[in-house]
């Protein structure tokens, strides 16, 4: 076995560049760097190459070649058969493109641009949607005999009534934990009494419709998202409308008007539970009796907040039911498309209540609070 040379040899007015010995990896001089070097210097007066001489050579002494060649097949090579199966899987490896640190680098702005595109576009689906539904009520309104109500009460059922339970469950511990970390702090300061300002106002204003919005939009957001777009992947959609039913009067419609009356519903409902939770923890941290919590809750919290809540509910419950429609008709007939949509949709349904919360936060700011 011997180790790597290079020789050179003029003839007939042209440069020969002849390799011999093992172009391995255990036989290459090093560093390797230096011999690369010399191999691009060869190969830019572009002789005649000759591996003949070359008993062995590996997958690196090939790579080492191919790339002192500039990534192309010489002009002139003399090669073994074998040495020219070894230079040719050489040559199928990708090479790196040296744009791509600057590709990187705009990776992060391509990608918000893109994230903003598709948000317009989902936007102008959307109000496109919206619009549908518009003409839908006002066909239904001069057509009442076509009015869906089986679908209308299967989805107020669904989404509505079998709700019930957790949304409970869930308000009542979180008035326990906000009550109870709220007495840690009240009875330093001695102000046990204002638990109920602080339980009132923060649940039935803010946390309760939050709450419910975020546990409708991942239950019933994603079955309905799930729904459409299986009937997209099963092609019953596409059978509706060879039948002449319109996809949005049987399917989105039901869905949007059901959700709307729905979450105010279970806002009341999670509020209450959490104001019994909150009332029940303290009584037992603080000693406080459920008749004062009680008579006190009118007087510290407002009705107008009563009617805030009730008010997100419905906007939260129609944010909700259109973004869910909107991407179960995105659904493209795959599988993978459908479980990426269902993500998107509740994903996306969470972002927009809390964003839509922000927006009632400012402009309800002056209205409920205590005289």
């Amino acid at each position: 076995m011997a180790e790597s040379t290079i020789d050179t040899d003029e003839r007939a007015g042209r440069l020969h560049v002849i390799l011999s010995g093992d172009w391995t990896l255990a036989h290459l001089p090093t560093p390797i760097s230096g011999l690369e070097a010399r191999l691009q210097a060869l190969a830019a007066s572009h002789p005649v190459w000759d591996l003949q001489a070359i008993p062995r050579i590996d997958s690196v002494g090939a790579i080492l070649l191919w790339r002192a060649w500039g990534r192309r097949w010489p002009d002139s090579l003399n090669a073994l058969p074998q040495q020219r199966s070894v230079l040719e899987r050489a040559a199928s490896i990708p090479s790196v493109d040296a744009s791509r640190p600057q590709a990187s680098r705009l990776a992060a702005v391509l990608a918000l641009g893109q994230l903003a595109l598709s948000g317009f576009k989902n936007m102008r689906e959307i109000i496109t949607l919206i619009g549908q539904l518009l003409l839908d009520v006002a066909y239904l309104c001069s057509h009442p005999h076509d009015i869906p109500w089986r679908e209308f009460s299967a989805n107020l059922y669904k989404s509505g009534a079998q709700a019930l339970p957790v949304t409970a469950l869930v308000g009542f511990l979180i008035g326990v934990v906000l009550s109870y970390l709220s007495s840690l702090q009240l009875k330093t300061f001695g102000a046990d009494i204002y638990i109920v300002n602080l339980l009132g106002i923060s649940i039935i204003r803010e946390l309760g419709p939050v709450i419910v919005a975020v546990l409708v939009a991942g239950r019933s957001g994603s079955a309905m998202t799930a729904q459409i777009g299986v009937m997209r992947v099963t092609e019953e959609i596409d059978a509706l409308a060879t039948m002449g039913v319109s996809r949005s009067v049987r399917l989105v419609l039901p869905k949007v008007v059901a959700l709307s009356i729905a979450m105010p519903l279970l806002v009341v409902w999670c509020s209450a539970a959490g104001i019994i939770g909150g009332m029940v923890s303290a009584n037992l941290q603080m000693g406080l009796s459920y008749g004062f919590f009680i008579e006190a809750l009118p007087k510290a919290v407002p009705v107008g907040n009563v009617w805030i809540g009730i008010g997100k509910g419905f906007f939260f419950g129609l944010l909700i039911a259109l973004i869910a429609c909107h991407f179960g008709l995105k659904v493209k007939p795959n599988t993978e498309s459908l479980s990426s949509k269902t993500t998107a949709a509740v994903v996306t349904a969470i972002t927009v209540v809390i964003v839509v919360d922000a927006v009632f936060a400012i402009l309800t700011r002056n209205l409920g609070l205590p005289a």
